[in-house]
């Protein structure tokens, strides 16, 4: 055991040099947890007042200086570094992001999913990588947790990172150049339900040999093989003669996802104040998936509609992605900066999809289809930024930014060697193309040492462009969103402080929103050279609607911080959105020209206004900071309570889509001191929900409880493993929907098994 005095000698021991140098200071970030020494015990080191100041602004640790950035920061943000990134042994970063407040994930417990912030789906959230948003097709799930640098998440919109976001913004950072430097190996192999993940990580930094520049690169390949269960009923019931049929469908998937993610950020010092950096990024992945389902119907459909009792299908995709992005940055002069970026991205996606359907009274296949796609992505992006620092405290920025995506898509589809489609004459060529132009200005304007203004404005202008064989779009949208955040600090030691903002958001309809060309439902196709026939509600043919507009948000969030003497914070933070001109599939019977009758469509709309609000508690701590005999346990915990309702819609359930009533997460860790071992846990809870979506439907989904656990293990300075378990007492999920016509009441449910990942990892520092 260490006495206090020897304990605070090697905390200004580390202190001093990074006083006297900010890039040792930036090396030493993701070094082990330490609090600063409070102003007592540094003035009784230290006399001078002068020094004593800097000891109440300088932190040592990762987390203590993620915590000063977001203190320091006047709009409300959120940073997550290496050592929370790393804590849990996570395998996606989706999966580390739903432990933060607020943030909740799609899909299947323990497998991660498309990730939303306040419980918002549909894009309400805006997820960037570097700043730039990724190509179609590329998730979160995607990127491996070790080729991150920080997450950033901001809870209301800025001028500099744009304003598509009505629930807030999250930016992942991937490495960095250090001068530090690193060479760091990870070998993990993971298993659920008896599928083997192996998974092999690298990163390196150092010095460009005797040039004045840094670099860092990071390679992660891995391999996930899965292996799930699903059932689904649909239940149809005659409103008016009570008779009902019914669907059930038992199926099992077994899949390969093999996947090459590399990032690189090489910088260069060209002068007094000037750099350059170069950030290559790539993902090469293919996907493998192999189905047999099973169909049980009661009675056997006699409408018509075409069925079939077995099937089995084979695909196999592929995505490869590649983004170069530049940065040049260059101090003008002591008050003055300007910050040039550009970039250029390609993805080139693919798949091959074979389904064979069988009566269980024939080995002979009844239908054959096959479905080819072939998309290709290419973006360009330009961004300038110039700041300025006045000597009244104002810090001015205003930047331009320009940013363009083409997308070209071929499918194919083939039903016993016949093409699916030649009797629409919609066409299986897509070629279209978004085009963002958005300028803006801000201000930063500290008033005193416990009062900070931020107040912005953005204008942003989205055109949107596609050619097919009969369906052409051309949809122009310009929005202006004013900005107000404000910070004020009790007094100019105080750890308390509150935050105000007063915003303007949108969230913007994407490219198949827009595109009318339409889908046609496989249960009740056409026949060749003829009109569709009939369908029903739950069969319903899908559509584009080219007179989108987006949808406009005026957001209010206030918030309390106390930041804690030992690391830490206690908050809460609330929040509300009017939302306008919202956006929702809606299921109507339309008159449409690929058929002699009305057929129903689902096709996105805009229905009207809605209201969504709610609060967010959060306490970081060590256990005793409150209780003095305790042991240091790190605690996290949060709550978010949410509300919404949809105008022209029935209660009680008239909610935005997906929105839960509410999220919790709990955990602890610890690191032994008479053991080189490191254990913690955490659990995550998001209720069962139902929203009732439309005049006619409603959908629910089963609670979600998601427990995981580590223990680390330092064998030596440079070598630890790590056990993980994600997904303990894995809980079965179900989603539900309920559909009521004047003449039918439809019921539909899917869902199975959820499984427990157990990881094991080495990780080496070479």
């Amino acid at each position: 055991m260490f006495s206090p005095k020897f304990r605070l000698s090697r905390r200004l021991a580390y202190l001093l040099p990074s006083l006297l140098s900010p890039g040792l200071a930036m090396a030493q970030a993701s070094g082990p947890t330490s609090a600063v020494a409070p102003a007592a015990a540094a003035s009784a080191a230290l006399s001078s007042d002068k020094v004593e100041q800097k000891l109440e602004r300088v932190e040592l640790s990762g987390t203590a200086n993620d915590e000063v950035a977001r203190r320091a920061s006047s709009a409300s943000k959120i940073i997550i570094g290496r050592e929370e990134i790393e804590r849990f042994g996570d395998s996606t970063v989706g999966e580390v992001l739903k432990r933060l407040p607020g943030v909740t994930t799609g899909g299947r417990p323990g497998r991660g999913g498309d990730v939303r912030m306040r419980g918002m789906g549909g894009g309400y959230t805006q997820i960037l990588v570097n700043g730039e948003r990724m190509a179609p097709g590329f998730s979160l799930d995607q990127l491996p947790p070790d080729q991150v640098e920080r997450i950033e998440v901001m809870r209301a919109p800025t001028a500099e990172f744009g304003a598509r976001a009505v629930a807030g913004t999250i930016n992942v950072v991937l490495r960095e150049a250090l001068v530090k430097r690193l060479n760091d190996l990870r070998l993990g192999l993971s298993s659920e339900r008896g599928q083997l993940r192996p998974n092999i990580g690298w990163s390196r930094s150092d010095k460009l040999g005797d040039s004045d520049g840094a670099y860092n690169l990071s390679v992660n390949l891995q391999q996930a093989d899965t292996l799930d269960d699903s059932n689904s009923i649909n239940v149809t019931r005659d409103l008016h003669t009570l008779e009902e049929s019914r669907l059930q469908t038992q199926s099992q998937s077994r899949g390969q996802r093999q996947a090459l993610n590399m990032n690189a950020r090489l910088q260069w010092r060209l002068g007094e104040g000037e750099t350059f950096n170069l950030q290559p990024f790539a993902v090469i992945s293919r996907n493998e998936n192999e189905r047999t389902a099973n169909l049980t119907y009661e009675p056997l459909p006699t409408d018509g509609r075409y069925f079939y009792e077995r099937s089995q299908s084979k695909s196999d995709s592929s995505m490869e992605m590649l983004r170069l992005n530049t940065q040049w940055q260059k101090q003008l002069d002591e008050s003055s900066r300007i910050d040039l970026r550009a970039g250029l991205g390609q993805a080139h996606s693919k798949g091959d999809t074979t389904q064979q359907q069988f009566l269980n009274a024939s080995s002979q296949a009844v239908r054959t289809q096959e479905d080819h796609s072939d998309g290709r992505d290419s973006s360009w992006s330009l961004n300038g930024k110039y700041s300025h620092q006045l000597e009244n405290e104002h810090s001015l920025v205003g930047g331009l930014e320009g940013e363009g995506t083409q997308r070209d898509q071929t499918k194919t589809c083939l039903q016993d060697g016949l093409s699916c489609r030649s009797q629409l004459e919609f066409g299986d060529e897509l070629s279209a193309s978004t085009q963002r132009i958005a300028a803006y200005v801000q201000d930063e304007w500290s008033v005193g040492k416990q009062l900070s203004f931020y107040a912005g404005l953005r204008g942003e202008t989205i055109l949107t462009k596609s050619a097919s064989a009969a369906y052409a779009v051309s949809n122009r949208s310009s929005v202006w969103t004013p900005l107000l955040h404000g910070v004020w600090k009790f007094d100019e030691k105080s750890r308390d402080q509150i935050r105000a903002s007063l915003t303007r958001s949108y969230r913007s309809p994407n490219l198949q929103d827009l595109i009318a060309q339409p889908a046609i439902n496989a249960q009740y196709p056409c026949p060749d050279n003829q009109p569709c026939g009939p369908n029903t509600v739950d069969h319903a043919d899908r559509s584009g609607n080219p007179n989108l507009k987006p949808e406009l948000a005026t957001g209010i969030d206030l918030a309390y911080e106390n930041y804690l003497s030992k690391g830490g914070i206690l908050s809460v933070n609330a929040f509300v959105r009017r939302i306008s001109d919202l956006m929702r599939n809606v299921t109507t019977l339309q008159t449409v020209a690929w058929a002699d009758v009305p057929r129903w469509i689902s096709q996105p709309q805009n229905i009207g206004k809605a209201t969504t609000y709610g609060v967010e508690l959060e306490a970081k701590f060590r256990l005793d900071e409150f209780i003095p005999d305790a042991w240091p346990v790190q605690m996290r915990s949060n709550l978010s309570l949410f509300r919404s309702s949809v105008d022209g819609i029935p209660g009680p359930n008239n909610k935005l889509d997906q929105q839960p009533s509410a999220t919790a997460n709990l955990g602890a860790d610890y690191r032994l001191r008479s053991l080189p071992l490191s254990i913690g846990a955490s659990v995550n809870w998001t209720p069962s929900n139902t929203v009732q979506q439309t005049l006619i439907t409603e959908a629910s989904n089963s609670r979600k409880i998601v427990a995981d656990a580590f223990a680390l293990w330092n064998i030596n300075p440079d070598t630890s493993l790590r056990l993980s378990a994600s997904n303990l007492a894995p809980p079965d999920y179900t989603n539900a929907s309920l559909t009521l016509t004047p003449d039918n009441q439809i019921t539909t449910s899917s869902g199975g098994p959820s499984y427990t990942q157990w990881s094991l990892r080495l990780e080496i520092k070479i």
